[in-house]
């Protein structure tokens, strides 16, 4: 069954300027998670190098996603008014001289700034997605906006690279490698892309597909409806818990497992991979049908991983009718990866359903909408590093902070099933 789209249905087929927005843009957003990931893998060897606490760890790795979260509501709003391409291109110059930064950092204020900078570029982020809102092709936008989201592939890069960097040369040039590719996309964007038509109704900040006492409330006090919040915050969990888990795994492993940090981050690809792919997936598999269901399918998948990665490792002595039996549980490196790429894949097929369906059903409105998305999902993923960290060192427990993403996830399916419109709270 074809979906009934609220949103800009009608639109151009794929041509240069289409083309363009759906390369460049992911590439864009490739190099901002890049960007922030760099404390994924550094912040491990300056844990060790320069004496930072846990609390400190988790900080560092916090403060990129909050400051990203405050800026991309703002920054959405402000490519409403400048285009989405120019405010893409003012991030990712924003961002080098904080990649420069990190390079000649020697104190845990001077990263900590420099993390709070690289947070700025999470407006080339909600700007892009305003771009491709409006310049992608409509009939495929899901799938464009999948590809564009499967630019926290971007973490790869850093898994992969940083490492052998800072081996061969010492960290200080790892950061300062990343300048080039980000200094190169936004001179292809400069050069190569167009600026989206800024009174175009898709970028016009009123849904035509929302009734219009939401469309009166929205244009008086600037506020989105309260379907819009609903589909942001439950995209917000997987958008979050995606971001805080690619940046927390290679130390996660490392630590878990006694592995070298490259081999962690390697270990940890095989979660920021399927995630990427499964974007692509759910954004072309939402083009052809409605698949409002499947988030339900999605979260059951992910809520029976979290279950099993919530177990810690565990013994336990039975006193049988022949003698006492001894259990012991500990969770495989193999088992444990194999839940992670089953997650990921789960949670990037649920981000590329959700973004179509809030495009689909607010598509007029994503500076909004999409832009309340990220900023949400970019404040859970600032929480939960410090969640983590107090698994481990207050409650005793690794595993506490996969426990406290199942009880997330709970949450939010309950809200998705409340509907303030149905006294029966029926499923919306």
């Amino acid at each position: 069954m074809k979906p009934a789209r609220n949103g800009p249905a009608e639109g151009r087929p794929i041509d240069y300027p289409s083309l363009v927005v759906v390369l460049l843009s992911p590439l864009a957003f490739a190099l901002v998670f890049a960007s922030w990931t760099i404390f994924a893998v550094l912040g491990v060897e300056l844990k060790r190098s320069l004496g930072f606490g846990e609390v400190q760890f988790a900080t560092l790795l916090a403060m990129p996603l909050f400051t990203g979260a405050l800026a991309a509501l703002p920054m959405a709003m402000l490519a409403r008014r400048l285009g989405g391409r120019r405010v893409m291109i003012g991030c990712l110059l924003l961002i080098c001289p904080f990649l420069w930064a990190i390079a000649n950092s020697r104190g845990y204020a001077d990263f900590l700034l420099a993390g709070a900078g690289l947070g700025l570029g999470a407006g080339s982020l909600a700007a892009g997605l305003v771009y491709v809102a409006a310049l992608g092709p409509r009939r495929h936008a899901g799938l464009a906006l999948g590809l564009y989201g499967a630019g926290m592939l971007g973490a790869g890069l850093t898994y992969c690279l940083l490492p052998l960097i800072s081996r061969a040369y010492g960290w200080p040039l790892a950061p300062k490698l990343y300048l080039l590719p980000v200094l190169l996309v936004a001179l292809l964007l400069w050069v190569f892309a167009d600026d989206e038509p800024l009174a175009a109704s898709s970028v016009s900040g009123t849904s035509r597909g929302a009734s219009p006492s939401s469309r009166l409330a929205a244009n008086r006090f600037g506020w989105p409806p309260l379907a819009v919040w609903r589909l942001a915050l439950y995209y917000s969990f997987f958008y979050g818990t995606f971001v805080a888990l690619a940046l927390w795994l290679p130390g996660y492993l490392a630590a878990q497992y006694q592995l070298p940090l490259q081999h962690a981050a390697l270990w940890a690809l095989l979660f920021t991979l399927p995630g990427g792919l499964g974007q692509i997936l759910g954004g072309a598999l939402a083009d052809r049908r409605d698949f409002r269901d499947l988030r339900w399918w999605v979260s059951a998948v992910v809520m029976t991983c979290l279950f099993f990665l919530s177990y810690p490792d565990f013994s336990m002595q039975i006193h049988g009718i022949h003698g006492d039996l001894a259990l012991h549980f500990s969770m495989p490196l193999v088992g444990f990866v194999a839940l992670l790429t089953t997650m990921g894949l789960a949670m990037g097929i649920g981000k590329g359903s959700l973004m179509c369906l809030l495009y689909r059903e607010h598509g007029d409105d994503m500076v909004r909408s999409g832009g309340l998305a990220l900023a949400l999902g970019g404040l859970f993923a600032a929480l939960l590093p410090l969640m983590f960290v107090l698994g481990n060192e207050w409650i005793g427990i690794r595993t506490a902070g996969f426990m406290f993403l199942y009880a997330a996830l709970a949450v939010c399916m309950l809200l998705m099933r409340w509907d303030p419109r149905s006294r029966t709270g029926a499923v919306a």
